[in-house]
This record gives structure tokens, sequence and C-alpha cells, in this order.
């Protein structure tokens, strides 16, 4: 969710004051791209607009340049919030120009230049006949007896609106990029949870549960927190909205993989949050890059070793140097690192461990990349989590319990011990920190210095 999404729209086909908040069949809209990529670039034309006041919903058809290539799609905005895209999940790209066609036999379409067909409602034959925005910002196609055919609530991507529902086993999904990792916040049995996705991995990071492991069957947003209900509708927990102003919508951040909950300041005329699921940065899944840890000064620090051909790491890549090859036949071996914990959860665990064996544990298992392994010592017990993914990883007070483990080819340094190498691992993770004490501390003093020597000058 991007709460400051900053749309250019001089494309406008309709009027410019255009305040319809239905359209019938038979209209169209069209946007066109430049001919030449240019990084940035974004345009496209109103269609729609409820009457309320200010932050209204608008509909806008959109040109945008992304991943070197233009995608079109159909928006809805609350505001300067964009709160749902047709292709959210699916891209259409197009060249030249893209068409919003709204057919006479009730089918709401986007259409490339040479009459591709990149998205539709498939509604056609429904007895459609118009394209309405409510003022629930729910988007939807409806009949003569205004029956709804077709609703953009039904499609949730990574913002949901005041007043709509989502059932278990739905989910609100961050944007997709370039990169492998996705965030979601997913509705199930007896918990709401945040989970970081890469490929077939995923792992969650935060949840929230109601008392007494009752089941949830739906939740819906309203102006005074997120709501859970039973399969009775009856209200079994609440997160709630930490302001009195009402809420307006739930977002999942597509940059942080945090959630919150938003209402509009009218003072201020901008969106803020008045609850948000994760309030310190290295508590996010992607607060440091693989392979990096998050330190207590909020700053990340590579786990760097040495290697037979290279002496440390100076590239901005943390996991620069280890192979995850370990299944093409790597021999192997287990770095630790004390006192540094992981945020992700759900992960393969075994109780009542050795350190050795949870170790090794790893080492058999040719997919696993680090383990976690954590003593207990207020009930003398032990726990050990196996990892396929170095991310999320924190920095934590001594006699925690935590240790970490991270796979690395065998024989890693030349003429070290592992111990040794370990000891070096940790110095590694914390020489910024020190650096920054260093920093404070000697600048006190010559603040201290200073005020002394002016005073005996006066």
């Amino acid at each position: 969710m991007n709460l400051f999404y900053h749309f250019l729209f001089f494309v406008l086909l309709f009027n410019s004051a255009f305040s319809e908040s239905s359209v019938g069949v038979g209209h169209s809209l069209m946007v066109e791209a430049p001919l030449e990529y240019r990084i940035g670039f974004k345009v496209g034309g109103f269609l729609l607009e409820n009457d309320q006041t200010v932050p209204k919903y608008r509909v806008a058809l959109s040109i945008e340049a992304i991943d070197s290539k233009f995608a079109c799609s159909l928006l809805v905005f609350l505001g300067d919030v964009k709160v749902w895209d047709s292709g959210h999940y699916s891209k259409f790209y197009v060249t030249g120009k893209c068409l919003l066609e709204f057919s006479m036999d009730g089918d709401l379409r986007l259409k490339g230049p040479n009459g591709t067909v990149g998205w539709k409602t498939g509604t056609s034959g429904q007895g459609v006949k118009n394209l309405q925005i409510l003022r629930t910002g729910n988007l939807v196609l409806v009949d003569e007896l205004n029956n709804v055919k077709w609703q953009s609530f039904n499609f949730p991507t990574d913002v949901m609106l005041r007043g709509q529902q989502l059932d278990v086993a739905t989910r609100l999904t961050s944007r997709r990029s370039n990169s492998t990792l996705f965030y979601s916040f997913e509705i199930e049995n007896n918990k709401v949870s945040l989970y970081v996705n890469s490929g077939n991995l995923r792992y969650s990071y935060w949840n929230f549960q109601p008392t007494m492991s009752r089941s949830i069957t739906y939740i819906k947003l309203s102006s005074k927190g997120l709501l859970l209900f039973d399969v009775k509708y009856k209200k079994i927990a609440q997160i709630p909205s930490q302001s009195n102003q009402p809420l307006k919508f739930l977002a999942l951040k597509n940059e942080t993989g945090n959630f919150g909950l938003y209402f509009y300041s009218q003072e201020k005329g901008k969106f803020e949050a008045s609850f948000q699921a994760l309030n310190k940065t290295c508590d996010l899944p992607n607060s440091c890059k693989p392979y990096g840890i998050c330190t207590f000064s909020n700053t990340c620090s590579c786990i760097q070793i040495l290697t037979n051909d290279k002496k440390g790491s100076t590239s901005s890549d943390c996991s620069e140097g280890y192979s995850g090859g370990f299944c093409s036949g790597d021999k192997a071996e287990m770095l630790e690192i004390d006192n540094v914990s992981s945020v992700l959860k759900g992960v393969p665990e075994t109780v009542n461990i050795s350190r050795e064996a949870c170790s090794s544990l790893c080492l058999r298992d040719c997919k696993c990349a680090a383990a976690l392994y954590f003593r207990n010592a207020s009930v003398d017990g032990a726990e050990c989590y196996l990892y396929r993914l170095v991310l999320g990883l924190k920095q934590v007070n001594k006699g925690t319990g935590f240790s970490y483990m991270v796979k690395v080819r065998k024989g890693i340094g030349r003429n070290r011990e592992t111990r040794d190498v370990k000891r070096w691992i940790f110095v590694v993770v914390g020489v910024f920190d020190g650096f920054i004490v260093m920093i404070l501390v000697g600048g006190f003093g010559y603040w201290l210095f200073k005020r002394r020597r002016d005073g005996l000058h006066s």
C-alpha cells in the first residue's frame, strides 16, 4: 500500500469536473503511453467519483511505468491513497494505448491497442446496466434492479476499507515487485497473522488471537477498530483504534510488511495511523537484507566471514560469500552467533535438544540455511528452529539464551578454528554499535571540556 501515490492524471477524455457516481453500458475511456519508456511515468483519466465530503472515492484508468514496461489498470482512490487495483496480482502490460470498455452486454474490460483483453469482470450476459462507486469505496456492477453482479470487495488487494468483510482463509497481499519476497495479512481459524513469503517458503512474524482459542469466521473493519466474529456473527475480539477519529481503512505496507489502521486527519489533511502491528524497526522482517542483523541502534550489520579467496566483503549485499548450494554436494558447517534471534516464526521446532543436536539437524537437511537455538533457563528446556531463509535477524540482550547458527561451506576461513571465526563474526556484528557509542561518549566529553574551558576564560 502506497500512502502517497502521487498520480498525474492529465489525459482526461471526460469532463475534468466529472462527478458522476455511476455510468452505464457503452461508455469507454482511453489513456496513452509515450513511445519511449520513462521512469516514474504515470498518466490516466478519472471515470467516477462519489458525492461524499473530502476525502472522496474516485475511480480512474491508469498507465504506469513499471519494470521497463507500461502497465494499465483500473484503480480506486480514497483521496490520494490507492485502495484497489485491478492489476494488483497480474499486470496488464500495453504499448501505446489502453482502453477501458464497458460493453453493451455488461462486461467491463481493459484492452490493448491490438484488441487484446488484459482484464475483465466476466459479467457479460448477466443483465449488468451500470458501474457504480459506493460510499463505502466498493466498485460494483449492478443490473436494472440494483442487484450486485460484481464487486471489487470480492477481490481484496493490500487495503481493507471500513465496512468491508473478509472471510476466514482470505488474505491481503503486498504488491509484487522484482523481489521474490512479498507479505500477506491472513485470516485463519484462530488468529489473524502477518507472513513473509518467498517462493514456497512462508514464515509468520506477527499474530493476534482471540482469547480461549475461539474460532474466527470473518473480520470486519468498523470506525473504532478491526472486529473478529465467530460463526454465530458474534464479536469475539477486537483490535481497537488508538484515536477518537473514525477509521477509514486497514492497510498492509508494501515496503515494510507492517499493517496498520488509518484515519483521516482533517486538521493535517492526510491519513495517519491509529494502530500499527509492529512499532520497532528490528521487529520487521525486512529491517535488514538477508544475512544482515538489525542492531540495538536500529542499524544493519552483515554477518561477514573470511573465506579462502577473499578477506571480508565490502559489498552491500550481506549474502555474498554464502553458497546456499548444500543440496549439490557441498560440505558444510555451522557458524554460531550468540545473542541473535529471528523475528520469523512458524518454523519446524524440536524441544529438549542440545545445541550440538540442533546444529546437526540443520547440517543433515540440505535445504536448511540456519538454525535458532533457545535455551530457556527458567524451565530448564531448549528449543531448536530450522530456517530455509536467513532473514529477520535482530540483536538481543546477553543472557536471553538465543544463539543463531548459519550454515556455510566447510573449512571457511583460512587457518582459523571455528571458534575463532565465531568470535570474529560477533565482533563484526557489534563493531558498528560500539563505534556509535564511542562517538557519543567522545562528543559528550568534548562538550564538557569546552564548557569548562569557556568558564575559566570568562
